[in-house]
């Protein structure tokens, strides 16, 4: 072993035969990671920052993957130059891996007491123990109701506690090395610096070594010791975390950072005395006995964004999917422009939703795949055909396809040749034919590169100011909310517990649940939030 080097990789390369040719995912790279230590990889999707980690695990498929080049020591053994024997005992007993997606991960068909027992199964503990160990893992990272939950299924646990329940399993054989694979991405705020905390104690607690794979500039302010810059493959920067960031050398650094949100100036209110597009009173959605929301009252004007920010469970997907009708309401009303959509009949809500359109959160799932782009654009017209002669579909989207930064090429392609970005702008350009007035955002940049976002927020900022459009945005995302949005509304529980002006918001929040949300955002800037983590730690004693 190198010095105090746990794990070192040194001039690795990783190359991907296509049909297309040979993809460079991995250029000459070389970092290591020390006990104790936690080691962020940074770069934005393709950056090659994956399929490094991968390699180390043995989960690259051969072919089409080839590793072409170099050394991964552990221990200074060079685990490619093991048999797979070897590799297995290795995996999982001394190098654990968690992934960004607990729900693929976990088996839906059996218990998740057994699957995280089955780690330990394998490796020649016995079920008796194992069983007892699961127990006190579950209890560890704070899965309540553990000694019943043992024998739950995955579906029955929130994101939040199945990344828990990923992280007891990765750590059931107390690893020497955990490699973390964007573990926090989709959770919310709040939840996030729980799952970070968690590991961290863990981590004090055991030693091991942390490998923090991310594209998330505030999880390395928040965790990392040091931190290794990717772009195309290739590290183009390598330093402390504050050094990184205080004083970044190579410009794709400088851009990540340029791009973070949270730093714009905020919007001023619009004039209350406009009339409202959208006025919902006193909504309701009740499933059996639980109230998913509990007399939500808001309004919409014309051009106006606003911002709708709570934990997972607060209502926010639940209120627009019953804005959509999607869900029915149970009591309340919600009025577009004096009608109610509640009790609108079908024939009427069909042609309203020409004016109000929603982007969802994963553009993969919501793009049909079968289809080409100029048809996922042009169902539109197929739907609604009063709205354009069929002989003018293709220049409209070669319009719309415009106004989102694609070109008129792209429209013969199907989703899956575009990367997570440009799906999304597909995604707008499809809302977009309608030419709707309000379009429903639930969190439609969350997934994205910090630059592809900051792209995306600033097409969502154009269209507004050129179509006049109003925005409902819901998203966990605290930053991009306090530069995209004039009026934020705070929900837990179904109800809405705070909403004013952005800056009242962000400035100057009245509720100790706000408080809380916003100390529980991370900044990119490691001085600022160790003072951020210091204001969350002194809440939480209180």
């Amino acid at each position: 072993m190198t010095g105090d080097h746990l794990l070192e990789v040194r001039n690795l390369s990783v190359d991907f035969h296509t049909a297309g040719g040979t993809v460079h995912a991995v250029r000459n790279v070389n970092w290591h990671l020390g006990r104790g230590e936690t080691l962020a990889i940074l770069g934005e999707s393709g950056s090659g920052k994956s399929v490094s980690a991968s390699a180390i695990m043995n989960l690259i498929d051969c072919p089409p993957g080839e590793i072409v080049s170099g050394e991964i020591l552990f221990e200074g053994r060079d685990v490619l130059k093991m048999s797979q024997e070897e590799r297995r005992d290795l995996n999982g007993r001394r190098i654990a891996m968690i992934f960004q997606d607990p729900l693929s991960h976990l088996n839906p068909v059996y218990t998740v007491g057994f699957q995280i027992a089955e780690v330990m199964t394998t490796h020649g503990t016995r079920k008796a123990e194992a069983r007892a160990r699961v127990l006190d893992l579950l209890e560890r990272v704070g899965i309540p109701e553990f000694e019943t939950k043992i024998d739950a299924y995955p579906h029955q646990f929130s994101g939040g506690q199945r990344q828990r329940l990923m992280i007891a399993m990765a750590l059931a054989l107390k690893p020497d090395i955990l490699i973390a694979d964007e573990p926090t991405t989709a959770l919310d705020v709040t939840v996030q610096a729980q799952v970070l905390e968690l590991l961290e104690e863990l981590q004090q607690e055991t030693g091991m070594g942390m490998l923090l794979i991310t594209h998330d500039l505030g999880v390395v302010a928040e965790t990392a010791d040091r931190v290794v810059v990717m772009n195309s493959g290739e590290i183009v920067e390598a330093g402390t975390a504050r050094d990184v960031y205080h004083a970044p050398s190579h410009p794709y650094t400088k851009k990540l950072i340029g791009a973070v949100p949270g730093a714009g100036e905020m919007a001023e209110p619009l004039d209350t005395g406009i009339k409202p597009v959208l006025e919902v009173n006193r909504l309701s959605k009740h499933y059996g006995n639980f109230v998913a929301l509990d007399k939500v009252s808001l309004t919409v004007l014309p051009g106006e964004t606003v911002a709708v920010v709570g934990e997972s469970g607060s209502g926010k997907s639940t209120l627009a999917k019953t804005l959509l009708r999607l869900e029915e309401a149970t009591a309340g009303e919600a009025l577009w422009e004096g009608r109610d959509l509640v009790t609108m009949g079908q024939p009427e809500l069909f042609d309203l939703r020409r004016d109000i359109q929603m982007v969802f959160q994963d553009p993969t799932q919501s793009l049909n795949p079968r289809m080409s782009v100029h048809d996922i654009v042009a169902e539109a017209f197929v739907i609604h055909p009063q709205i354009l002669p069929k002989s003018q579909w293709r220049d409209r989207v070669r319009e719309l396809l415009a106004h989102v930064g694609l070109e008129a090429a792209h429209m013969s392609r199907y989703p899956h040749q575009f990367s997570g970005g440009q799906r999304q702008r597909i995604a707008i350009a499809r809302a977009l034919a309608l030419e709707p007035r309000l379009i429903i955002c639930d969190e439609a940049v969350s997934a994205l590169d910090v630059s592809i976002q900051a792209q995306v927020m600033g097409l969502l900022a154009d269209l507004q100011k050129e179509f006049g459009l109003s925005y409902l945005f819901i998203a966990h995302d605290l930053p991009v909310v306090r530069d995209f949005a004039h009026r934020v509304i705070v929900m837990k529980n179904g109800k809405i517990v705070e909403q004013g002006p952005v800056a009242q918001i962000f400035d100057a929040p009245r509720e100790d649940y706000t408080r809380n949300l916003i100390a529980a955002g991370l900044h990119p800037d490691p001085d600022i939030q160790a003072g951020r983590r210091a204001a969350r730690l002194e809440l939480q004693g209180a």
